[in-house]
């Protein structure tokens, strides 16, 4: 068992450049039913819901970064739906195994635009209003953070949230547990445990985004189960 005390550096196998891609849209596949056994969507969904009531009925532009298998962005799109309000979404993942794999679970009827590409060279003449990420700051060094934190707090022009995940043995060990039970695909069964590992404790958010000069206005908040989310407002 790592060290929890500490963020883990061990890379997860799915962010090897070896992985073929089948091997990877089955380990998405996968992915997309941890997210909804672990409830790893409502939170990004009630700062939707959130931004939606500030927003007073203007569209929105919102950005998903590292969106993987796109369930978070179909979900958002469904939920949008429902509260018959207008939004654009785009995700930009920079693995292009991604994108065939969101692509083929999207219904044409959602207008999701899936990009493949860096973030840091999205062109400054498209607005976002939004910037979201799920699961995807565990995989990013802590300088690597310090740079994604300052680049959507200057182009999110409401708000921004990043959902991940609370450094916890209980979160650890549950993982291994549950995902040895569902038989999920080996990679999920591997990278998961190792995911909590890589994750975070309040004091290592308090510490990056204090470095990052957001502290006091990004709100670090806790969510069931073990996720530790980050919410920045602009007034």
């Amino acid at each position: 068992m790592p060290d929890l005390r500490i963020r883990s550096a061990e890379p997860e196998w799915m962010d090897g450049d070896e992985v073929s891609e089948a091997e990877f849209a089955a380990c998405l596949h996968d992915l997309a039913k941890v997210n909804s056994v672990t409830l790893a969507r409502p939170p990004t969904l009630r700062f939707i819901a959130q931004a939606f009531a500030r927003a007073a009925g203007r569209p929105l532009t919102l950005l998903d970064v590292g969106y993987g298998a796109g369930d978070m962005l179909r979900a958002i799109s469904r939920y949008a739906k429902r509260r018959q309000t207008d939004i654009r979404l785009i995700g930009i993942d920079l693995n292009p195994r991604s994108l065939p794999s969101a692509r083929a679970a999207t219904p044409d009827s959602m207008a999701i635009d899936y990009r493949t590409g860096d973030i840091f060279a999205l062109s400054e003449d498209e607005p976002i209003d939004l910037v979201i990420s799920s699961l995807v700051t565990h995989h990013m060094s802590d300088a690597e953070i310090l740079c994604f934190i300052r680049w959507i707090d200057r182009r999110a022009r409401c708000g921004w949230f990043i959902n991940d995940l609370h450094r916890h043995p209980v979160a650890y060990h549950g993982f291994r547990a549950l995902s040895a039970a569902m038989r999920w695909h080996p990679f999920v069964r591997h990278d998961g445990p190792l995911s909590v590992a890589r994750s975070f404790r309040r004091a290592d958010w308090d510490r990056l985004l204090c470095a990052a000069g957001v502290e006091g206005v990004a709100r670090v908040a806790w969510h069931v189960p073990f996720r530790l989310c980050v919410t920045r407002w602009r007034e």
